[in-house]
């Protein structure tokens, strides 16, 4: 069991935390390149428990600062993103994309002391159609090294979606794959889907088994079945430092992906998927169908709609069904069992669990089962690497050697039963698949 403090521990980001200390030592998301434009009005968004804005200068430069001016404090927001620099329209001082401040107008020349004030700002590169941000101190070591961040960017498709809730259970949710059988195929009976498609088998049998373990990334998971014809259906999926997952909703042999789950504050996640668009995955493939070739209900994107991205902290990419309809949840559909749970998708399946949760999970009241393995393992392994860094300072898993990450993959496939273990099954199947070029 969980306890109140290590839940703490766990889901707590702001500057001075355990996991807010964790979370500083790499590369986040924070907002697609498309957002921002030159000499466009600045961005408000959160991240990590703190109030920042992200403008674009003349240059092209991406500037991530704190939002006040380190003058009186007043919200750069409101400030002019004109001539290589933002603008503080209370009394004219003016930053660029370092912070440095570039002009004092109010002063005269003899009065200024430009060169003294800085406004706090963080470090950014642009990537895959991301602004990434690091907001730690030190050097930092390179992006993670994803497969799919080598790939060409013209085949590299990116999402972003909020999620009301801590981002632990966020991640906790995707890592959890004994739902799938339930929550989003609970409603179909095997005997009404064609043996290859690949929804077959985990409605087949919802209680599979599991192998689970540390990797040099963070943990993995491998949940197996028997296929019949002497064959093992796998489903392997990785937790990776800081906030990120694989899913295995792919063929292994070319779902490249990465899903971060990147702390906005305490109570809200960032969902940021980047995945390959020549890969057969759930993005690719048709909706599962019956075998006379109706779909499946409830297991497509469903109610993914966005509401129009605001100007507040965290008015961006949200989904227009929520707690507030209910997440559009028909009651007859489910009654009649055309879909489980009545929500119609499996991303809104999976938001609406997560949020009815509340904003952070109560550790203490949950009970724990040999299904929750992978959840278990990955608490573990983050309140190890947070104390490590606390009491010695051991850099957390990857922070200093993004290339741990490119070991990495996930996704399901069919292999002859028994034929070796699994971390074999694993290494050679990875051996055999597509990868980046070079």
């Amino acid at each position: 069991m969980t306890t109140a403090s290590e839940g703490a521990e766990l889901t707590q980001v702001g500057p001075g935390t355990p996991m807010g200390r964790v979370m500083r030592h790499y590369w986040l998301p924070a907002l697609l390149s498309s957002e921002l434009e030159r000499d466009g009005p600045p961005t408000r968004f959160m991240l990590l428990g703190e109030k920042l804005l992200a403008f674009r200068d003349s240059a092209g430069r991406v500037g991530v600062l704190d939002h006040r001016c380190p003058h009186r404090c007043a919200s750069l927001f409101l400030g002019r993103n004109e001539q290589g620099g933002l603008r503080c329209v209370y009394h004219g001082w003016k930053f660029d994309v370092a912070g440095s401040c570039l002009d004092m107008p109010n002063l005269t020349e003899d009065q200024e002391f430009r060169h003294k004030v800085k406004a706090k700002a963080y470090r950014v590169v642009e990537r895959a159609g991301l602004v990434w941000v690091h907001m730690g101190e030190g050097e930092p070591a390179g992006l993670p090294g994803f497969e799919i961040l080598d790939m060409p960017a013209d085949e590299i498709n990116v999402h972003m979606m909020q999620r009301d809730c801590n981002w632990l259970q966020a991640l906790e949710g995707e890592i959890d794959t004994a739902h799938f059988g339930f929550l989003h195929g609970g409603h179909v009976d095997p005997d009404d889907v064609p043996e290859n498609d690949p929804f077959y088998f985990t409605i087949t049998n919802r209680a599979p088994q599991y192998h689970v373990s540390d990797a040099p990334w963070g943990t993995q998971y491998a949940g197996y079945r028997a296929a019949g014809q002497g064959r093992t259906y796998w489903r392997f999926a990785n937790f990776l430092f800081p906030c990120w997952s694989q899913a295995p909703n792919g063929e292994f042999q070319s779902h490249m992906h990465a899903r971060g789950w990147v702390p906005l504050d305490d109570g809200h996640t960032m969902f940021v998927f980047i995945w390959w668009k020549k890969a057969r995955s759930a993005q690719a493939l048709p909706q599962p169908t019956f075998k006379d070739g109706r779909p499946i209900g409830g297991t497509g994107r469903g109610g993914i709609r966005m509401l129009p991205n605001t100007t507040d902290w965290l008015g961006r990419w949200r989904l227009a069904l929520n707690e507030g309809n209910d997440w559009g949840i028909d009651r007859d559909k489910q009654r009649r069992n055309e879909i489980y749970t009545g929500i119609d998708g499996i991303h809104l399946q999976d938001q609406a669990i997560t949020e009815s949760m509340g904003p952070v999970t109560h550790f203490a009241f949950e009970h724990l089962a040999p299904s929750d393995q992978m959840i278990t393992r990955t608490r573990r392994r983050l309140l190890k690497a947070a104390r490590a860094l606390q009491e010695t300072g051991e850099a957390p898993p990857g922070a200093a050697d993004p290339a741990v990450y490119r070991a990495a993959r996930s996704g399901y496939f069919l292999s002859p039963e028994g034929e070796a273990p699994w971390r074999e099954v694993y290494d050679r199947t990875l051996a055999s698949s597509a990868h980046p070029p070079g």
